[in-house]
């Protein structure tokens, strides 16, 4: 039988949502008041889901002390109280939508989870916008 535990995060970000391939007008069309050229921020609430076999020995699918870690020293470490643009290199090309940082977020911790496990990836941007992943 499988198991999902999920462990609850959170972390405070600047980002400006913006094409450098199109003019202002057509980011102001598009990305609206996230386009601001001074920048917004968000309270992010990040949720990360690991589902597998529950050890015999342990009792446990994943030690939640080791996950909180791995999210402490990957994510928020990284990410909080950071403008994502500007203090992020992999979002210096990459436009910093909910979609990209939960895919970005997904590729920093999927290494270090075991591989016989489901990683999911659940980011709140407002209380509204969610993007998520899973493999």
């Amino acid at each position: 039988m499988k198991v999902t535990i999920s462990r609850k995060a959170w972390f405070n970000a600047a980002h400006r949502l913006y094409n450098p391939a199109w003019g202002d007008d057509k980011n102001d069309q598009v990305f609206g008041k996230c386009n601001n050229p001074n920048f917004h921020g968000h309270n992010y609430i990040l949720y990360v889901s690991v589902t597998g076999e529950v050890n015999q020995e342990t009792g446990y699918v994943m030690d939640m002390s080791e996950l909180k870690q791995i999210i402490n020293d990957e994510v928020i470490d990284y990410l909080d109280h950071k403008n994502l643009n500007l203090d992020i290199p992999e979002f210096a090309l990459l436009n910093p939508t909910a979609e990209n940082i939960v895919i970005f977020i997904y590729q920093k911790l999927r290494p270090l989870i075991d591989k016989n496990h489901r990683l999911g990836i659940k980011l709140y941007e407002t209380e509204n916008n969610i993007a998520e992943v899973s493999d």
